[in-house]
């Protein structure tokens, strides 16, 4: 039997080949513009993008999916991917998880015998669905047997190490801070996975107008070393 945790390792591995590495989901607008300029300022980025962005949207995604999947409905799977969809404003943002999400699910479907992996691949081969990391992390995190808080904070742990990751390139950072960060994020990353199950599905997409507006103004940055 594939133990859960060792898969969630590397599928939260940064050099798993989902292409989270070339988007910064608007931080790079920061960066150029000295908002974000070393460990200090990226950490308390961080903190704030956790807790009002993918509180609301990766880790409720990710719970709302889990739990489609448990009570066996594969069509909320699907309204839910719509839904994500319509809910990212930021075209950058919204074709860059698109093509993360495409991305997850084409390799899951080749790593694990998954009916409702293939499935949810297919229906994104076949334009009925768009594709999202949170739903594809779900779908494999069910099919590992994982417990549903686990999936949600190796979720997040995923998607905060690969911005980490991505800031040690741009900032640049020191490899070391970037471990220290990730280290001190690891609480608020339980925190939320806890909180989740308190969130109500009407809170799904909550977020902060100015990151939205720093997504949006990427596309017009004359440098840019990431794709959002």
């Amino acid at each position: 039997m594939i133990n859960p945790m060792l898969s969630f390792m590397q599928l939260c591995d940064s050099n798993f080949p989902s292409g989270a590495f070339s988007h910064s989901f608007g931080l790079e607008t920061y960066i150029y513009e000295g908002a974000i300029h070393d460990a200090a300022t990226f950490e308390a980025a961080m903190r704030i993008f956790m807790v009002n962005q993918m509180a609301y949207t990766d880790a409720l995604a990710c719970r709302l999916a889990y739990e489609a999947i448990e009570n066996g409905q594969f069509d909320g799977i699907i309204e839910l991917d719509h839904v994500l969809l319509a809910l990212s404003l930021s075209k950058e943002t919204r074709e860059g998880t698109r093509r993360i999400g495409e991305r997850m699910a084409k390799l899951c479907s080749d790593l694990y015998e998954s009916l409702l992996i293939d499935t949810y691949y297919q229906r994104i081969r076949q334009k009925e669905a768009k594709g999202h990391p949170s739903i594809v992390f779900a779908l494999a995190a069910h099919h590992l047997q994982a417990d549903k808080n686990d999936a949600i904070a190796a979720h997040l742990f995923s998607g905060v190490h690969s911005l980490i990751q991505n800031a040690v390139r741009a900032i640049p950072l020191g490899q070391t801070d970037g471990q220290r960060i990730l280290l001190a994020l690891q609480p608020i990353i339980q925190a939320i996975a806890d909180q989740t199950e308190t969130m109500t599905e009407d809170e799904l997409g909550m977020n902060m107008p100015g990151l939205e507006i720093a997504q949006m103004r990427h596309e017009q940055l004359p440098v840019r070393l990431f794709m959002s």
